[in-house]
Order: C-alpha cells, then structure tokens, then sequence
C-alpha cells in the first residue's frame, strides 16, 4: 500500500501472549496474516537456518514481504544461498542497505569490529543493520514483524512470548519454542537447504568478521559471533530512550 500509512491495530498483548503460546508456528502465522494483513513483513538474515522460516511463512503467505538487511560484510557464501532461495521460493525480497558505504564508514571510524570495544560494536551495529531495518518498516508500513527467534538461542530471547510489542510495531515470533529436533525434523520433511557454511563448522553466521564455526570449548553457539562480546545485533532488542539516544548519535 505505497503512500498509505497503516495504523497499528490496538491489541490486548497479555491475553494474545498468553493465547498464542499454545498455539503452533502455523496457526500464529495464519492469525498474523489475518490480524494485520498487508502490515505483516517478515525479516531474513539468509543465515545458517533461514530456509526453515522463509519456508514456513511463505506457504501460508507467498508474497509477504521478506526484509534483507545487507551489511555488504556478507561471506559469499551467504549472498549465493541467498540468491538460490530467493529463486526457489519466489521470495518477494526487499533489499535494504545503510546509507554510508563500507568504505566510507571504514574512512570515518576504522574497521569497528576490530576495536574489542562494545560500543564500536554498537556503532557498526547501528549503521549497518538497525537503521536500514528501522527504514526498511517505515517504508514498507509495517504494523508487524515475522521474525525466527527462538528460546534457546540468547539470553535475552529467553523472556520473551510468541507475540511482543517493539515500539509501534508488533513482533510474532512463530517458532520461538522450537527446539533443534524440531528444527531438524522440518529441515528433512522438507528437503530444505543448510547455510553452506554449516558444513563448516559454523552454528551460526552473519558478517564475515564477526562469526566463526563452534569450538569445543564454547558453552554457547552465540559465542562464535561479535568475538564472544555480545549476543545480539540490536535489530531485537528494545530501544531504551538511553539506547535510542546512543545509537542516534552515530551520524550516518
């Protein structure tokens, strides 16, 4: 709906958190789908296990907006998986990217993810992959958001239900009490592809020098991404004013 702004729908979060948490991934995507309609887009990081979500969206809503968010930091690896499920899906893919170049922003700040330093990985974060996101919402009128969180995967994701709220836009988190079994289980029942880079070792993947495959002496698979420092990118977690006024003062 190019030019109209969609409304969020006013919504009783406890009661649906707690309504959706016994129903399964393809009953809460139907409810989205229903509930918010051409508000619902979904987010893909063509990650290591992202063929399970695109799958399981895309046959209850084929042509539902799939957001890329590019670092240009990809492995090339990544950008050909994603090209060959783009084509085998008939994704409906929307491709955003920062604004400042890689090498522009390498120019200003250096390489951030080499500083050991929270906050440069913060600011990275921010350029690269928060505000093309928080972009790539408002452009499209997003009054909901399909995203492939799971419990199991950080800390954080630990405390939250299959249905939040982040700012004005709803969060449905369809597979959130999935386990690797279940994962497994869907992945073979389906023919679906692996990231390539899981033969490698890797349990989880994002920019090329920020991830790196599961060592023993790991307790968790997020240890293999942002040198162990931090768990989460930013694009899931809630914006503080305090966080908000940090992360704005990265100019672009």
């Amino acid at each position: 709906m190019a030019g109209v702004t969609l409304r969020t729908p006013k919504l009783n979060l406890p009661a649906l958190q707690k309504d959706l948490e016994g129903q399964n991934a393809e009953q809460i995507i139907a409810w989205a789908a229903e509930t918010f309609g051409s508000g619902l887009v979904m987010s893909s990081s063509f990650g290591i296990q992202s063929a399970l979500m695109l799958h399981l969206v895309t046959r209850i809503i084929p042509d539902i907006p799939v957001i890329w968010i590019d670092t240009g930091y990809l492995p090339p690896e990544t950008y050909r998986f994603a090209e060959n499920l783009i084509q085998r899906l008939k994704l409906n893919i929307q491709v955003y990217q920062s604004p400042m170049s890689p090498a522009r922003m390498e120019a200003l700040y250096g390489k951030l993810w080499e500083q050991k330093d929270v906050e440069a990985l913060n600011r990275y974060d921010y350029i690269r992959k928060v505000e093309p996101m928080q972009r790539a919402l408002q452009e499209l009128n997003a009054t909901a958001w399909l995203a492939g969180l799971r419990r199991d995967q950080t800390d954080h994701r630990k405390t939250l239900s299959p249905i939040e709220k982040q700012g004005e836009i709803y969060k449905i988190l369809p597979v959130l009490t999935w386990n690797s079994k279940n994962l497994y289980e869907y992945f073979v029942k389906h023919d679906l592809p692996y990231h390539p880079l899981y033969d490698q070792g890797y349990m989880t993947v994002g920019d090329w020098h920020s991830s790196r495959p599961y060592l023993e002496e790991d307790e968790h698979e997020r240890d293999t991404r942002f040198g162990g420092m931090k768990q989460e990118c930013g694009l899931h977690l809630p914006q503080t004013p305090g966080e908000a006024e940090s992360l704005n003062s990265s100019s672009l």
